[in-house]
C-alpha cells in the first residue's frame, strides 16, 4: 500500500511490544512444541529489516536437533566458567545464581549469521560494520515479532562463536551473530530480569541525550 499511515493506537501497541520485550533464560521455557508456521513468521520479520546498500546479508540455521544443543551447551559451560571469575564481590555471588541461557530448554534454537558480499555493497564502503549492523536489526525485528505472538526469544551470548560454528558445520565464509532460544514460556517477567536483581540500574533517557544545536 502506498503512502501506508499508522495511527495512535498503532503506535501504542508498538510502544507496548518493545516495553515488554524480555530476554527469556532457561527457567522460563516450556517445553510445548513451537509450530514451523511460527517460526517462518519470526523469520520472515527478519527478512524485513534494514539492510545496508539492501545487501540482506543474514542467514538462518533452525536447530531443534537435541544431540546439537547439547555440543552448543558444552561451549556455554565452558565459556561460562571463564566469565564467571571476571565478577566480584556481590555481582560474583549473582552471577553463579543466574540461568543465562535456554539452550536444552527452548524447542528451538536459531543461529543467525552475517555473510559478506564478494562485491562492494553501496553504504558499506566506509563502514565495514554496517553488514554486521544490519543483521542485528533482523534479530530485533525477530525478537519483536516473537513478543507479538507470545513466544519467548533468549539471546546466549557467552559461548565460543569459532566452536559453535564448527559445531553447526558452518560455512567458513559466515560469522556467528547470534545464537538464539525460541519457544513458548510459563510468564513474561514484569520488568527484565537483571534490572529487577539490580544487576544494573535503568538509564534516563536525558542522561545518555545530546544535542548539538
Amino acid at each position: 500500500m502506498k503512502n501506508k499511515q499508522f495511527t495512535v493506537d498503532d503506535q501504542a501497541i508498538l510502544e507496548e511490544i518493545m516495553l515488554y520485550r524480555r530476554d527469556v533464560r532457561g527457567n522460563k521455557f516450556l517445553s510445548t512444541p513451537v509450530p514451523q508456521e511460527a517460526i517462518q513468521k519470526i523469520l520472515m520479520a527478519a527478512s524485513l529489516a534494514p539492510s545496508v546498500g539492501f545487501s540482506q546479508p543474514w542467514e538462518f540455521l533452525v536447530i531443534r536437533n537435541e544431540e546439537t544443543k547439547n555440543k552448543v551447551v558444552e561451549s556455554f559451560e565452558t565459556e561460562n566458567q571463564k566469565a564467571n571469575v571476571l565478577f566480584e564481590g556481590k555481582k560474583k555471588s549473582l552471577y553463579s545464581q543466574l540461568k543465562l541461557e535456554g539452550i536444552r530448554e527452548a524447542p528451538v534454537n536459531i543461529a543467525v549469521y552475517y555473510t559478506s558480499s564478494k562485491k562492494p555493497v553501496l553504504g558499506q564502503t566506509s563502514m565495514k560494520e554496517a553488514g554486521e549492523y544490519s543483521v542485528v536489526c533482523a534479530i530485533q525485528n525477530m525478537w519483536l515479532m516473537a513478543r507479538a505472538m507470545n513466544i519467548g526469544l533468549g539471546w546466549v551470548s557467552i559461548i565460543d562463536p569459532e566452536v559453535v560454528k564448527g559445531i553447526l558445520k558452518s560455512s567458513p565464509d559466515s560469522k556467528l551473530i547470534a545464537y538464539l532460544c525460541i519457544g513458548y514460556v510459563d510468564e513474561f517477567l514484569e520488568s527484565p530480569e537483571l534490572e529487577m536483581l539490580e544487576w544494573e540500574k535503568r538509564k534516563e533517557l536525558q542522561s545518555v541525550v545530546h544535542y548539538d544545536d
